[in-house]
């Protein structure tokens, strides 16, 4: 894997204000495409690196592991033995270490080994792939675990729940790392609108899960009993405790569960154990290129969408999904009593934060060529001789992929994203071949103002929404009265199809 942190270098000064605004209002008579490309020379710390490795990046949000787990714990029969060669003496002497530092009550049952050999058995592999995405979550977990004083064995909680995937989503609609339904996330003050989904926010969705654990934590007053009312309910779990004859120990109290719940708990002391334990079991995890914590967020102060942001930062619009997967729409809401942050790796964080007057201007200079209703088109005084002719020029070229290329590399490269080229070039994964030619298009809308003339033969023909004062303001010099004098016109009516002879 490629090394993926650059070490960023120390940043020059910025521009002071007189110079930043010529900038500016020199750029801004520049088309489209061209005045991003000039403003992106004179970023300070411009840089076109590759944020996150792309193999990498689809680890993180790989869902194989988050199906798997969910599927592992709603059909897995955890009273069915396992051979796998693991001493019950060994795992027995195991557990009471385990239990022994830790506030959990973890006892050897028959049903626990039966789960931990079943992991061991079919699951080795995605371990290590979970234990090398933990590395990127377990630091953020830790401190907000440490923050409401809750044992950090909690941390493996979200394994179990989302597999460590951001955008996990159960069948029932439980959602994010920490698989909260909607009424619970509301409840936690996790926003969910057209636009936003906090239950999908890491940190948001993880300082909701403290509270929400802390809580039931004062109910039950038994970690175990959290967990088993964490995936069904506080509810179900007090059912079940009246339905044992009031009974407090989770393992006394499973058969009276629903059966995901049943399976929940033990899924949680084996993904524990295996994590203790997993060099004595030879699962080797690689080791994570970055973490939570090697990103930073920014108050937007302006709408904006991935799409800018990546044309902007020279980051894959790929990336910026899985560093912000609350934003449905892909685009970031600005709104004046509610902040909306923006995620970047540190070293783009810089790029952003050291240019971010000029990236506004930009953006502010984009929102010129939205759509504009039929009255806006109508000429000012100042340019009322030109129309504006909106053209598209294509440029075409060819990259040669070299020999450890991916196509983030290669998008970040050409300023494009990565499923542009797999669209461009018919690709369907994401593996490509050294020596292949791959097809690269780049499109440049370029706006020409041309004055408007009369044709050849002296005449203009009228187009649907035309009047004689608008049609007169096309051409230097000339007046409605002129027109109407030149064509014999007595009122103010014209049809769409009339030629109108044009002397001026």
């Amino acid at each position: 894997m490629n090394k993926i942190l650059v070490t960023t270098s120390l940043f020059l000064s910025l521009f002071c204000f007189g110079q930043e605004t010529a900038e500016k209002e020199s750029l801004l008579t520049l088309p489209k495409m061209s005045y991003l490309d000039s403003l992106k020379t004179t970023f300070v710390n411009h840089s076109t690196s590759n944020c996150i490795d792309e193999r990498w990046l689809s680890e993180l949000a790989n869902f194989e592991l988050s199906n798997d787990m969910y599927n592992d714990i709603e059909t897995i029969d955890i009273d069915a033995e396992v051979s796998y060669n693991l001493s019950t003496e060994v795992l027995k002497k195991r557990l009471a270490k385990m239990d022994a530092k830790s506030p959990f009550n973890i006892e050897y049952n028959q049903a626990l080994e039966n789960t931990i050999k079943a992991f061991l058995k079919n699951r080795p592999k995605a371990f290590e792939r979970l234990m090398a995405v933990s590395e990127y979550y377990f630091p953020m977990f830790e401190e907000h675990l440490a923050k409401y004083n809750i044992p950090m064995e909690l941390k493996y909680l979200a394994i179990v729940e989302s597999a460590l995937n951001p955008r996990a989503k159960s069948r029932v609609g439980a959602s994010g790392l920490w698989q909260f339904m909607y009424p619970t996330g509301k409840q936690y003050n996790l926003e969910v609108n057209s636009y936003v989904d906090e239950r999908y926010d890491p940190l948001k969705a993880t300082e909701a899960a403290c509270q929400y654990l802390s809580s039931l934590y004062g109910i039950f007053g038994d970690w175990s009993l959290v967990l088993a009312s964490y995936n069904a309910g506080p509810g179900n779990v007090s059912k079940a405790i009246r339905r044992s004859g009031g009974s407090q120990n989770y393992w006394n109290i499973r058969k009276n569960l629903p059966r995901e719940t049943a399976n929940y708990v033990p899924a949680f002391l084996a993904t524990f154990y295996i994590y203790e334990y997993r060099k004595e079991h030879n699962i080797m995890p690689k080791k994570a290129p970055l973490t939570y914590f090697e990103t930073d967020t920014i108050m937007v102060k302006k709408q904006m969408s991935f799409k800018q942001i990546s044309e902007l930062l020279d980051i894959p619009e790929e990336q910026l999904e899985f560093l912000n997967p609350i934003y449905k729409l892909k685009v970031i809401p600005f709104l004046d009593d509610k902040a909306h942050y923006l995620r970047l790796p540190k070293n783009k964080m810089g790029l952003f934060v050291s240019n971010e007057e000029k990236i506004y201007a930009y953006l502010e200079y984009l929102d010129t060529y939205k759509e504009k209703t039929k009255t806006d088109f109508i000429p000012t005084t100042k340019d009322s001789a030109y129309v504006e002719a909106p053209k598209v020029e294509r440029k075409t070229q060819f990259h040669t992929i070299k020999s450890g290329e991916s196509l983030g590399k290669i998008a970040d490269k050409y300023d494009v994203s990565i499923a542009e080229l797999k669209k461009w070039n018919h690709i369907k994964g994401n593996n490509i071949q050294a020596g292949k030619k791959l097809k690269i298009y780049s499109d440049k809308k370029v706006i020409v103002q041309t004055e408007a003339k009369a044709s050849k033969d002296g005449t203009y023909t009228v187009r649907s929404g035309d009047s004689l004062y608008s049609i007169a303001k096309k051409f230097p010099g000339v007046s409605a009265e002129d027109i109407k004098k030149w064509n014999d016109i007595s009122g103010d009516n014209i049809q769409p199809g009339m030629k109108l002879k044009i002397n001026g």
